[in-house]
């Protein structure tokens, strides 16, 4: 199937990417996890196989000529670019994008842009791996929540809306983050994409379903958001109409998904493949070939190298942290135990017992990594899907909380950063950017706060410690 002469190319193509995914094991690994901890991209474990599927289809491809090229490496260079910013940024999909770009541009120097072209559809579906557009919640939750809204103002039922929140006379509904449809919306644009590049030729067409793919399942989850308060207000139960609405969810978009794939068998095209391409393979120096694939690795692995001399600096060292927590009258102390950065603090507050995980980070620390520091620790006493929810103490200091609906399990968390708090929205990443290139000399701590399992009173006593930390600059220092 690969002639002998293309071999040597295919086998350094495929060390070469096994090589990235070792230096950008961050990346891998932080793909890997949120594919195992959401179902909205649990699809993502089937891309490679689907990747391998389509190469197969066009197996009769990969005889053609080889023609390594080092250009490429004049391409990675801006994608480096980007991996760097997106470092700074502490934005883990744009170093998963970046990541993905190198391989492309790694396969095309190993390859050739003559071969890499007719084998893109497959190679570029190699993107789906990066769980990227969780941004798209709150637009997703908008769009949710005012469909509901003019449906329900066009039935003339009678409502009241509150940000996401829809009250009928039956009860309340709240459109939650895992209700906004972006799980449907992901795999959706998946099976668009490989629904496009199977059955069409023309790239108009591709285009228009791929469009189709996109707008439908957001369409169709206000809709189905619509449907359950609908069902609520018949049944007379908020709670009954909103009863396994998850599960009925995966069932509705299945059926739209065939209703979108029907939709699409009219204007398939079935003109085959080409049965390979004109060899022509004149030979090639075996340096020519290293080259091109040394120079695109070259570049790429520039970022890793820096990131890992940076993480060579010795951390800081925590300075009486816990003793300037301020205590509400319902919360007492328990115990403390400090090492060289990290500092752990139980505290009883009522029903509750918290505990207070507190990270010191070294001077110009980006803001992946604080953020990694404060949400990690909080993320991982939960159990289940966690909506999050900027929240401010009546001092006006910023917590984000995470809150999962099912079982009303809670942490927070939060950043200071030169003694300020920050919730690590875009401002507040550039922010720790700024911090980051210009060097200077502070120390930021991450924070999590947590309840311990099976233990709860609605809330009440993390929110009280919460409000009681005040607005006060460099109180944790």
């Amino acid at each position: 199937m690969i002639p002998a002469a293309s071999r040597p190319a295919w086998l350094i193509a495929a060390a070469g990417l096994v090589l990235l995914c070792a230096a950008f094991h961050r990346e891998v690994a932080a793909a890997i996890h949120v594919w195992n901890q959401s179902t909205a991209y649990g699809h993502c474990w089937l891309v490679l196989p689907i990747v391998g599927w389509l190469l197969w289809e066009r197996r009769t491809l990969l005889a053609g000529a080889v023609r390594p090229a080092a250009w490429p490496a004049l391409g990675a260079i801006p994608v480096a670019l980007v991996w760097v910013a997106a470092d700074w940024l502490g934005l883990m999909e744009g170093r998963q994008l970046a990541l993905v770009a190198f391989a492309e541009l790694l396969l095309i120097a190993c390859l050739g842009l003559r071969l890499w072209w007719p084998l893109s559809a497959a190679f570029l579906y190699l993107f789906f791996l990066v769980p990227f557009g969780a941004f798209l919640t709150p637009a997703l939750q908008r769009f949710t929540t005012g469909f509901i809204r003019g449906g329900l103002g066009l039935l003339d039922v009678p409502f009241q809306a509150d940000a996401f929140r829809i009250t009928i006379p039956e009860g309340v509904f709240y459109v939650a983050e895992a209700c906004a449809g972006l799980r449907f919306l992901i795999a959706s644009v998946a099976f668009g994409v490989l629904y496009a590049v199977t059955l069409f030729r023309s790239p108009w067409r591709r285009a228009a379903f791929i469009a189709v793919a996109c707008i439908v399942p957001v369409v169709a989850n206000g809709a189905r958001g619509l449907g359950i308060v609908l069902l609520g207000h018949l049944l007379g139960s908020a709670e009954a109409g909103a009863a396994d609405h998850l599960i009925y969810g995966w069932v509705f978009f299945s059926f739209v998904i065939v209703l979108l794939a029907l939709s699409g068998l009219p204007f398939r095209q079935d003109a085959p493949l080409p049965a390979s391409l004109p060899a022509r393979q004149t030979g090639y120096a075996p340096g020519r070939l290293l080259f091109a694939c040394a120079s695109v690795l070259l570049v790429a692995l520039a970022g890793p190298l820096s990131l890992a001399v940076r993480d060579a600096a010795p951390q800081p060292v925590l300075a009486a942290l816990f003793p300037r927590l301020a205590l509400p009258a319902a919360c007492h102390a328990e115990g403390v135990a400090t090492d060289h950065a990290t500092s752990t603090q139980t505290i009883r507050c009522g029903l509750s017992t918290l505990r207070v995980i507190a990270t010191a980070l070294p001077p110009a620390s980006d803001p992946s990594r604080l953020l990694a520091a404060a949400r990690g620790p909080a993320l991982a006493t939960l159990i289940g899907e966690a909506d999050s929810e900027a929240w401010r103490t009546p001092a006006g200091a910023p917590w984000m909380l995470l809150t999962v609906k099912e079982t009303g399990q809670q942490a927070a968390y939060a950043v200071w950063v030169d003694g300020k708090p920050v919730l690590g929205g875009l401002h507040d990443r550039l922010h720790i950017a700024r911090d980051m290139l210009a060097r200077r000399g502070s120390v930021s701590v991450a924070v999590a706060v947590t309840v311990q399992a099976g233990q709860g009173d609605g809330g009440e006593g993390l929110r009280a410690f919460l409000a009681a930390q005040g607005s006060k600059e460099g109180l944790l220092f």
